[in-house]
């Protein structure tokens, strides 16, 4: 690994890089979109593959990223990955070859302690991917009743002490700080359930995504982005939460279904044609080597899906 991968690595070490450069390569000209820039290792990695034929635009949410993109001679701009469309216009592309979607939170971001991300470190309670942002996770975790605070925790954290942990939070306002937060929810979580990771995991993952609406900005940028595709182009995504996977899942079924007319119909009368056809079919998972080495893989899934070419 030279130099500059090895200060990818620290900021961000990129998730399943030869996958992807894999499902790329077949592309030829045009523009492909890294929509979760990070710390552009993706980003080298395609401009390796796919050499200077394609033109490779990088976006982010976090300033610190798209800075140090732009010092790297990388084009990167600063944004929204929902805001596709908008923030391509300015950058004179109104097409795409080929669009790579990286979910979640970087390792810098993680690492970054005054971010508020971890809960293994005190900082403050912050959470936002876009510093510039109004609504932290102090806001959530101080003002929201306890019926809406728990609501949040049970579906975006998947957690089923989802009552009792929002009921501790609110009784011990004012929550100062992450570790404020981590020590309230080990105090209400059972003994039972905290065996499988750090009882304040799937909580602080939850407010995240609240945070920085997560789940509809990849509804967007995937509508987005399926859109802007050409004919060949292809769409690619990495997800690190079941429902982010499940979001992604569901788009390219849905534009790989063509027909929908109602089963039992001797004769297809919509005339509906598929938009996608998916790759990959059930998703990649990286490989034992690159868990071993970046524990932060383990729970990535791939999906992929090229846009069809009309008959």
């Amino acid at each position: 690994m030279n130099q500059d991968r090895d200060g990818e690595a620290q900021y961000h070490r990129p998730v399943m890089v030869q996958e992807v450069a894999e499902l790329f390569r077949p592309l030829r000209e045009g523009v492909v979109v890294d929509a979760t820039y990070g710390g552009g290792g993706h980003t080298a990695r395609l401009r390796e593959v796919l050499g200077e034929n394609l033109r490779i635009i990088g976006i982010d949410r976090d300033g610190d990223a798209v800075t140090r993109g732009q010092s790297q001679g990388h084009e990167v701009l600063a944004g929204d990955f929902r805001d596709l469309t908008a923030l391509l216009e300015p950058a004179g592309v109104n097409e795409l070859t080929g669009v790579l979607f990286d979910f979640g939170v970087s390792s810098h971001q993680l690492d970054t302690a005054e971010r508020g991300f971890s809960y293994h470190t005190d900082a403050p309670l912050d959470m936002r991917m876009d510093s510039s942002q109004g609504r932290m996770a102090a806001d959530l975790v101080n003002d929201l009743p306890v019926v809406d605070l728990a609501r949040i925790i049970r579906q975006l954290g998947e957690d089923k002490n989802a009552l009792r942990i929002a009921r501790a939070i609110v009784a011990g306002r004012p929550v100062r700080s992450t570790g404020h937060l981590a020590e309230v929810i080990a105090s209400a979580v059972p003994a039972r359930d905290r065996r499988s990771g750090h009882p304040a995991r799937k909580t602080f993952q939850a407010i995240r995504i609240a945070v920085n609406d997560e789940l509809e900005a990849i509804r967007a940028g995937l509508d987005s982005a399926l859109g802007l595709l050409v004919p060949g182009g292809r769409c690619v995504a990495i997800s690190y939460h079941s429902l982010e996977d499940r979001i992604v899942k569901q788009r390219f079924a849905e534009g790989a279904r063509g027909c929908v007319c109602p089963p039992g119909m001797p004769v297809c009368g919509c005339g509906a044609a598929p938009e996608l056809r998916v790759l990959a079919a059930g998703g990649l998972r990286p490989t034992d080597a690159e868990v071993a080495a970046n524990p932060r893989a383990r729970s990535a899934r791939l999906r992929a899906a090229e846009k069809a070419v009309a008959a």
